[in-house]
């Protein structure tokens, strides 16, 4: 396969390719199909990892510190600004600020992604428990639970539709966001995303993209679906 130069911009030889290869055609499925397991299946996968990942630490994090919120309520705002304050860090500038402590590597990616998501869920938990209804913790009293029972049994379940609002919400932005990992590691579908910007060759981009935006809608319609198996009294109090 022999380079040719054109302007500037390095185009690769097809040879034999399809004419759609050749012609530079706005999507090739053919190419996209036979370089899946190449360039497009890892990627994927990847993306899957850092998006994982990412959420998991975020929301570990969020329910830690929304739980101390909760229990002290002078807590809430100066953590609630201290993440708006964090969120406003563009990411590239977090990847950069983080370099030197963590280098070139997976944490450098993860943690400001991890750290973004605490905005998004740290509130909705918070709010999810505090929804919780005062005759509904007094009827837990009276039952004799504790204080840690009474959490587990009453207060999460209740909670859950509003913690699930927070998490689709972050899952999804942080699909998005992974995207720009590949600034720092070579992972994730935005690594085929930047090696296409500049290219003449459609297909590499318009493929890559669509997988991030297909994970963000199975990522969200998989959260959907776990929220109705784990709070099936609330498809009964809408019917």
């Amino acid at each position: 396969m022999t380079p040719l130069a054109s302007g500037g911009v390095v185009i690769p030889n097809f040879g034999q390719a399809s004419s759609c290869v050749r012609n530079n055609g706005t999507f090739c499925w053919s190419w996209f199909t036979s370089h899946w397991s190449t360039i497009f299946q890892p990627a994927l996968v990847q993306h899957i990892k850092l998006t994982a990942i990412a959420v998991g630490c975020g929301f570990v994090l969020s329910f830690a510190l929304a739980l101390l919120a909760y229990r002290w309520r002078r807590l809430e705002p100066p953590i609630g600004i201290v993440a708006t304050m964090l969120y406003t860090i563009p990411s590239l500038a977090a990847f950069k600020i983080l370099e030197p402590f963590t280098g070139l590597g997976l944490w450098t990616a993860e943690i400001p992604l991890a750290i973004y998501t605490v905005v998004l869920l740290f509130g909705n938990i918070v709010t999810g428990l505090r929804e919780v209804p005062p005759d509904v913790l007094e009827a837990a009293r009276g039952m004799g639970l504790t204080g840690r029972q009474t959490l587990l049994r009453v207060q999460l379940p209740l909670a859950l539709p509003s913690i699930f609002a927070g998490l689709r919400i972050a899952t999804v932005t942080t699909v998005s966001l992974a995207t720009a990992a590949a600034f720092v590691i070579d992972e994730g579908l935005g690594s085929p995303i930047f090696r296409a910007i500049g290219s003449p060759f459609n297909t590499t981009f318009i493929a890559a993209s669509g997988l991030a935006i297909a994970l963000a809608i199975v990522a969200d319609l998989g959260l959907v679906g776990l929220q109705r198996v784990l709070t099936p009294w609330a498809r009964r109090r809408a019917a």
